[in-house]
């Protein structure tokens, strides 16, 4: 039976929702002619956007362009994946493919454009254009007969003001904490690029106040001791546990330098105390050797014993009072290691990072001093980072579910 109402509603409002075809709310429109207007392209993510922004050089025969149909803003365009990723919304005023078909309201004092937004490019609708749209693939267009038969569920204007409303601000924080992670990983390479010395020389171009002494570059084994489960010590899968006392860390829990306690597997004691040297601790620095090499993990958060499988390494520094250990994962983690990497990785489809070749990866050093600060300065960043994501993927989340429950279940 089809709900009238949603789950969630704002205060004030009580009465069903009216179930119209998207016919009665929507006609098809083909204005031409207007050549003047800038070219518009359709977009899975961002709707209509200016064909010039997409970075891709796509060629059109000039005079064609008095066919292409006039978008207007708030209007829908049925484009050639719509059946992927919904109808595409227009903000901006353009011409596009007469190929597509435009949307507009029969009565636009009626609707409000972004609460429409919100249902022609929801999952759930898209779901319903499966009904639709059975055997469409890429090249052809759902036909705006077969749209026009679909039931759509109308609140009145004020209630959809109010919802379309409350989704351009969700939709408005997922763009600014995407837009603030994409800024911090470009200043992040950006200094990666100047807090560390290039090639042949002994300064880096940016520099912390007071640091003034030549930077030294160093063999990794000068720095540290590499240590890994030899030879899988007989260690097999049969012998991983979904609980347990004693942790088993593998390439696959390392998840954006550290590593997912969540999806790790254990073992029995006795293969923790197999050997010291893969114990590993807070603090510790992880690197993959096998699968996708040169990985870097710093371990921060376990509390209970760990080991390793044979595809990590364990990078043990050697003194503490020369080499600081956020500094070197930080180094490790940066783009010199996977170019080194891609450069000395033995065997043939199947890579492997040996040792012998990991032990003389080149670092550049400075006083402990001037390490730690590189580094703290270096996690902050990391911090942010995963702090934007974080945001990102809660916000995305209750969009998800205020989705599911801010409109009525079916119809």
């Amino acid at each position: 039976m089809t709900n009238k109402v949603p789950n969630i509603r704002f205060k004030g409002f009580t009465d069903d929702w009216e179930q119209r075809k998207a016919g009665e709310i929507f006609k098809s429109v083909s204005d031409k002619g207007y050549t003047d207007l800038p070219v518009l392209s359709a977009s899975q993510e961002l709707g209509m956007i200016l064909r010039d922004e997409i970075g891709i050089d796509i060629k059109y025969d000039e005079s064609s362009i008095k066919n292409y149909k006039r978008v207007k803003p708030g209007q829908f365009v049925i484009h050639l994946r719509s059946f992927q990723g919904g109808f595409a919304w227009s903000d901006i005023e353009g011409i596009t493919s007469p190929a597509y078909t435009i949307l507009d309201y029969q009565e636009p004092e009626e609707h409000c454009s972004k609460f429409w937004k919100i249902v022609l490019t929801s999952p759930m609708f898209i779901t319903r254009l499966e009904t639709v749209t059975y055997g469409i693939r890429d090249g052809r267009s759902i036909s705006f007969t077969d749209f026009s038969t679909l039931n759509l569920n109308v609140p009145s204007i004020t209630e959809q003001q109010k919802i379309g409303k409350y989704f351009s601000k969700l939709d408005n924080l997922i763009t600014l904490h995407q837009r603030k992670c994409e800024q911090t990983k470009e200043l992040k390479k950006f200094m990666l690029q100047k807090m560390f010395p290039k090639k042949g020389e002994k300064n880096p171009e940016i520099r912390f106040p007071g640091f003034t002494d030549d930077w030294e570059q160093r063999k990794l084994s000068e720095l540290a001791t590499m240590h890994a489960r030899i030879g899988w010590q007989n260690l097999r899968t049969s012998e991983f546990l979904d609980q347990g006392d004693y942790m088993l860390v593998t390439g696959t829990d390392f998840e954006n330098g550290s590593i997912n306690f969540s999806t790790c597997h254990y073992v029995q004691k006795e293969r923790y105390d197999q050997d010291k040297h893969i114990q590993i601790s807070n603090g510790s620095i992880l690197i993959t050797k096998d699968g996708t090499l040169g990985k870097v993990a710093y371990v921060q958060g376990l509390k209970k014993p760990a080991t390793l499988n044979a595809g990590v390494f364990n990078v043990e520094i050697k003194d503490e009072n020369r080499t600081d250990g956020k500094y070197l994962f930080q180094y490790l983690k940066a783009p010199f290691l996977m170019e080194y990497v891609e450069k000395n990785a033995t065997g043939g489809t199947i890579k492997h990072l040996n040792q012998n070749i990991l032990v003389n990866f080149p670092v550049a050093i400075s006083e402990k001093s001037e390490q730690q600060k590189i580094g703290e300065y270096f996690s902050n960043l990391d911090h942010l980072i995963t702090l934007h994501q974080r945001k990102c993927e809660q916000l995305k989340e209750l969009k998800k579910f205020m989705l599911q429950n801010m409109f009525p279940k079916k119809g």
